[in-house]
């Protein structure tokens, strides 16, 4: 799996780097066929306050691309709910894609 970190108005400290690392471990935990993962963090000048902080992801697995982006006031906590984002799409994809092992009307009879 290939990890891209980068920011946008701010410095990926490598505190934030492992942390983001650690959490997207999850991901390929529950599903092995990931191959590519690209995390933007920003800060937007905006006046709301307690959405400043953004965190967008784009997983490329096999066959389709996965796309989620959470706000928070805190990086972390935006990373967190972008996770726990992520973590329910793949399991649907995976769910969706795996041989359900039916057999077909036209085999049954």
């Amino acid at each position: 799996m290939n990890l891209t970190i980068s920011g946008h108005h701010l410095e990926v400290t490598p505190a934030l780097r492992g942390y983001v690392t650690s959490k997207m471990d999850r991901i390929t935990r529950h599903f092995d066929q990931v191959v590519d993962v690209k995390v933007l963090l920003t800060i937007d000048n905006m006046k709301e306050k307690e959405r400043r902080q953004r965190a967008e992801c784009n997983v490329h697995v096999k066959g389709r691309d996965l796309f989620a982006e959470s706000s928070h006031a805190d990086l972390y906590a935006a990373v967190d709910e972008l996770t726990d984002k992520l973590d329910r799409q793949v399991g649907r994809y995976k769910t969706k894609t795996q041989d359900h092992h039916h057999v077909a009307a036209k085999r049954q009879a």
